[in-house]
């Protein structure tokens, strides 16, 4: 692997999931050490790359803000800011608040953040929380520095306005000479902010790319090592209204939901387009029974389902893969098989106690059949990337033939040819019978895999678009602009 960031610019490494992106930056920051024969310079500062140590990278500048922020929501801007180096004291060994407050004004004013020192976290948006990390990481050290700033998959969780506000945010950081390594699946935003891209393929470097030089096709070949132009992810397949209706929902109230319907058909993929806290997320998991609803019947293939009772709604062929796989979905230090087969668990029990090779067996079978790639069914799913890790979930699911899946973000922090993958699977689900109600922040995707989608803001369903008017434009400006209540465009 080589690896050149120049002064003041912002370089992508972009990869496949498990192409070694989250392996370098590990090396980098010392928390793995590489082979023998490596050597890292950062600044005027060099180390073997199998010497690298947490000391050495502090040392020379690397600073690493992940996706995970590490940040303290019930804490101040100014807390979390001191967290990142030292509470200042009295001679008396108390903290000095007031000095603690003078850095990190500072630091606000420096960076441009539109917070004050005593903002409680929790109180600002995402983009902004991000730019609490990134001061936090960059405290002491002065623009145009050696250091460089790694930012792995920043805006995963942010809306597009927020995207947008912090590559501001970044590029001025560039311009005053700080040196990024930006870490994104998102290649729409790699071609507009970054300077040059680093491609890796299977832990080999694949090239290097002046980006005006590229497009997304270009991105995509160049990750992927082939085109996927003559595998289209997914094509629009029109369902007819005569379809039989799997999921009815009339009146749902729950947390920011003021009262909807929606109905999806066998064999058909909605998509419930809105922004962050619209309560897209708030929908399935009152489907699932996960969140208690105020009012409102969901009916699942003409059973209705009783409130907050996941097992009832599991009975009547209700799928769920929530937004946070890592948290909500996969037992992280299971093996791949006992993931799979996690829905199912109960098949395995026999005379006391559990049929492994059977069910290792079955878990190889699925492996293959959706696309799994790991070692073997036995290693921890932990050790799989993001995209695989995703594959088994879903597989855990569909191999119960469900009536109704739901998606919360199926894609988020998976690569563009994993991303293809899972929605081919998806509409195979669909072609074969089960209903589809998908929830994505990303609108060229959800324009591209689903059949129709219904636009949520304020908590009501705003509008109904499918066909040629299905488009990633005409989904933003229904989401952002305040147009009249229509049922259908």
């Amino acid at each position: 692997m080589d690896l050149r960031v120049r002064r003041g610019e912002i370089h992508a490494l972009c990869g496949g999931n498990g192409s070694g992106k989250s392996t370098l930056i590990k090396i980098l920051a010392g928390v793995q050490q590489g082979e023998p024969g490596g050597m890292i310079r950062v600044g005027d500062e060099s180390s073997p790359a199998d010497a690298v140590t947490p000391a050495f990278a502090d040392s020379a500048g690397v600073r690493v803000v992940h996706q995970d922020l590490g940040l303290f929501p019930d804490l101040s801007v100014a807390e979390n800011i001191a967290l990142g180096s030292s509470f200042p004291r009295r001679r008396s060994g108390r903290i000095d608040w007031r000095r603690m407050r003078t850095n990190a004004e500072e630091l606000i004013e420096r960076f441009e953040i539109r917070a004050s020192p005593k903002t409680l976290l929790r109180d600002l948006n995402r983009a902004i929380q991000t730019e609490v990390a990134i001061a936090r990481a960059l405290q002491g050290r002065e623009s145009g520095h050696g250091g460089i700033l790694i930012l792995d998959e920043p805006t995963t969780a942010l809306p597009a306005a927020e995207a947008d506000a912090l590559m501001r945010s970044l590029r001025r950081y560039a311009q005053a000479g700080q040196s990024i390594l930006y870490v994104s699946h998102r290649l729409d935003e790699i071609l507009r902010i970054t300077d040059r891209v680093t491609v890796l393929r299977d832990g080999h470097l694949a090239g290097v790319h002046e980006t005006a030089d590229l497009d997304e096709d270009a991105l995509t070949t160049a990750i992927l090592g082939r085109s996927l132009a003559h595998e289209a992810a997914v094509k629009h397949v029109p369902v007819s209204s005569a379809g039989v209706p799997v999921l009815q929902i009339t009146g749902l109230r729950a947390g920011p939901v003021r009262g909807v319907d929606l109905e999806v058909r066998r064999g058909e993929i909605v998509g419930i387009a809105g922004l962050l806290g619209s309560g897209r997320s708030t929908i399935l998991r009152s489907i699932f029974g996960d969140l208690d609803r105020e009012a409102g019947e969901i009916r699942v293939a003409g059973a209705v389902l009783p409130k907050g009772s996941q097992s009832a709604a599991i009975s009547a062929g209700v799928a769920m893969v929530p937004e946070d796989r890592a948290r909500d979905a996969a037992f992280l230090d299971l093996p791949v098989a006992a993931n799979i087969s996690a829905s199912v668990i109960a098949r395995y029990y026999a005379h006391l106690r559990m049929q492994d090779r059977k069910m290792t067996r079955d878990a190889a079978s699925l492996m293959a059949t959706f696309g799994v790639k790991a070692a073997s069914p036995a290693v921890p799913i932990n050790t799989l990337s993001g995209g695989n890790q995703q594959k088994a979930i879903l597989a855990r699911w569909l191999r119960r033939d469900p009536e109704l899946l739901l998606l919360d973000e199926p894609t988020q922090g998976v690569d563009v040819g994993a991303r293809a993958e899972i929605y081919r699977v998806v509409r195979d689900a669909a072609d074969a019978g089960t209903a589809v109600l998908v929830v994505t922040s990303d609108v060229e995707e959800l324009a591209a895999v689903v059949d129709r989608a219904v636009v949520l803001r304020g908590g009501r369903f705003v509008a109904e678009i499918a066909g040629s008017a299905l488009l990633p434009q005409h989904l933003n400006e229904l989401i952002y602009k305040d147009v009249p209540h229509v049922d259908s465009v």
